[in-house]
């Protein structure tokens, strides 16, 4: 059994071998079939039984057993969490690794399958410094328009090193912005 650190490397290492050697749309299919539906498959079955409380259910265990930075908030129309110190990205920075540019890209790249499957739509934004937030929806609900408001004292978008060198941006399940802040 490998450690933690050891599997972050190695995912890390494995997404840029995929994408050199295989382009990156090889790398978006491995992420939406390989993780979403098979390494994954049990969060999309809790999703899909049982929608935002499904969502509350598997990260609050997976996000708590990681040790993860983070805020969850399940309202009635919508799950968020606000990351703070994610401990994948995280452990990478501290060490110096990045073997893949961009690797804050996975998490949609498994996550945005499933909840394109259940009927969800997620708004979404990362900083490349391990600090992101998620709200998750049903996909009829609210159309794609601007970011949510600030959601209290505890969203990510109050730190002071929120704005980071790049941001990307996701609204409506849609890459939506790349850019310098």
């Amino acid at each position: 059994m490998i450690g933690v650190q050891d599997f972050i490397g190695t995912y890390d290492w494995t997404f840029e071998y995929l994408r050199r050697r295989y382009g990156a749309a090889a790398l978006r299919e491995y992420w939406a079939r390989s993780i979403a539906f098979e390494s994954q498959n049990h969060a999309y079955v809790l999703i899909r039984d049982r929608g935002l409380s499904g969502m509350a259910e598997y990260w609050g265990h997976t996000l708590d057993s990681e040790q993860a930075g983070y805020r969850a908030h399940l309202d009635a129309d919508f799950f968020r969490i606000d990351m703070y110190a994610c401990p994948s990205l995280g452990y990478l920075l501290r060490i110096g690794q990045s073997c893949y540019a961009d690797y804050c890209q996975h998490c949609m790249g498994w996550i945005k399958p499933i909840m394109d499957r259940c009927g969800f739509v997620v708004d979404h934004e990362h900083n490349h410094a391990g600090q992101c937030w998620w709200e998750m929806r049903a996909a009829d609900s609210t159309p794609a328009g601007d970011a949510p408001p600030l959601r209290g004292e505890h969203d990510v978008r109050h730190l002071p090193g929120w704005r980071q060198a790049r941001h990307d941006l996701w609204l409506a399940s849609r890459l939506v912005s790349r850019k310098l802040t």
